[in-house]
């Protein structure tokens, strides 16, 4: 049921990242910054490393970045409890929502979308590796 992963770099980026969030949403909003930079810097060492802007893992932060800067002013600070809870499943867990909001984007996917293709998407329990793994390769 649980899925830490201290050898994967990727875990840890996630669990400085909750816990920095963490800490903003328990009263220092500065750390809501410092968790945009990492986020940031997470993203530039996947883009380097997979050499595409269009590998998933790239698109997953990319995705998880713009969250964190829509949160950003402080009348919508409210929304970083969306990430917090979700980060803290994909450190605990494995479970990442964003890399299932993301597998659904037309060209992430090789299915017609449908309520079932997202319950599937959804509802399916964590892997290892990448939520991708089980689809149909792309082209």
């Amino acid at each position: 049921m649980f899925m830490f992963e201290p050898r994967d770099i990727g875990w840890w980026y996630w669990l400085a990242t909750v816990i920095l969030l963490s800490v903003g949403l328990a009263g220092w909003p500065q750390a809501f910054a410092l968790a945009i930079a990492l986020t940031v810097l997470q993203l530039l060492h996947y883009m380097l490393r997979e050499k595409s802007i269009e590998a998933f893992p790239v698109q997953v932060r990319i995705g998880y970045l713009l969250l964190l800067l829509l949160a950003w002013p402080e009348p919508l600070q409210w929304i970083y409890w969306i990430p917090a809870i979700g980060t803290w499943a994909q450190v605990i867990f494995g479970y990442c929502t964003m890399a299932r909001l993301v597998s659904l984007l037309p060209w992430n996917r090789r299915e017609t979308f449908s309520w079932a293709l997202v319950r599937r998407t959804f509802l399916s329990p964590p892997v290892r590796g990448n939520v991708l793994q089980g689809h149909a390769p792309l082209d």
